[in-house]
Order: structure tokens, then C-alpha cells, then sequence
């Protein structure tokens, strides 16, 4: 074997090793991108489409996905406005995903594992968080985080 067939026998491998490495980020973003197409596509304004939500529906209270459909709807046309109104925790998710998405991306096109080594303080304060959100929006000085 010659050099010249070693070296693109050593450049195929690399770009299938790089071909695997990406494959799970590229999956995870086709099954995202096709989820958010469809919600894209069938307006959750309109009834019919999609089930209520059960605490809205038995309580009358608006849990912190409430509004997230309406809200990817919105982000899918381009609409940020009505996007947050629609359920601002959502937008921040969606934003979020997109930067650990590309985090990810360069870190397995690199071969390196993505480590998002979060604390307990950490957690405690996405679910501090998520719990404010939850309680203001069912406020009545509030209301402008209903859906």
C-alpha cells in the first residue's frame, strides 16, 4: 500500500468517525425542526388540533406550558412578540436549546463529549424559577403572562 492510499484511507476514516460523532446532534435537530414545522403548519389557535391542557381545563390555572404551543407557532413565522406573550419561558427554552444544540455540535465535530454539569443550587433555581413564573401568571397583576 502506498502513502498517497494510507493517507486517504486515514482522511475516510476521519470523516466517517466525524459522520457518527454528529449523527445524534443532526437526529435530535431533524426530530425538533420536524415538531416545530408541524406546529408551524397546524395553527394551535384554531381548536381542534391539539388537547387542552388538564390543569387549565380542571382548575382553571395556567401551568408553565401553557401557551408554549401558541407560542412555537409564533416563533415558527417569525412573530417574537407574540411568541413571548404566548409563554416567555418557552422563547427562553427555545433560545437555550439552540445554544447548547451548537455547543454541542462543535464539541462532537472536536470529539469531545458535552458536559452540562449542573449543580443542586443550579436546579433548585430553574425550579425556584419555573415556580415564580407559574405563580405570577396566575396573579392578577400577572395577567399579562396569560396566554
Amino acid at each position: 500500500m502506498t502513502a498517497e492510499t494510507e493517507s486517504a484511507e486515514t482522511a475516510r476514516g476521519r470523516a466517517s468517525a466525524l459522520v457518527g460523532r454528529l449523527l445524534v446532534p443532526a437526529g435530535l435537530l431533524a426530530f425538533v425542526a420536524g415538531a416545530f414545522a408541524y406546529v408551524g403548519a397546524v395553527d394551535p389557535n384554531e381548536p381542534g388540533h391539539y388537547p387542552a391542557c388538564p390543569l387549565l381545563r380542571l382548575t382553571g390555572l395556567y401551568c408553565p406550558g401553557c401557551g408554549g404551543l401558541r407560542s412555537a407557532h409564533a416563533f415558527v413565522h417569525g412573530d417574537l412578540a407574540a411568541a413571548l406573550g404566548a409563554n416567555a419561558l418557552a422563547v427562553i427554552g427555545y433560545v437555550l436549546f439552540a445554544a447548547v444544540w451548537a455547543l454541542w455540535v462543535v464539541r462532537a465535530a472536536r470529539g469531545r463529549p458535552l458536559r452540562i454539569a449542573l449543580g443542586a443550587a443550579q436546579l433548585w433555581g430553574l425550579g425556584v424559577l419555573v415556580a415564580l413564573f407559574t405563580l405570577v401568571r396566575n396573579l392578577p397583576f400577572g395577567s399579562w403572562l396569560h396566554p
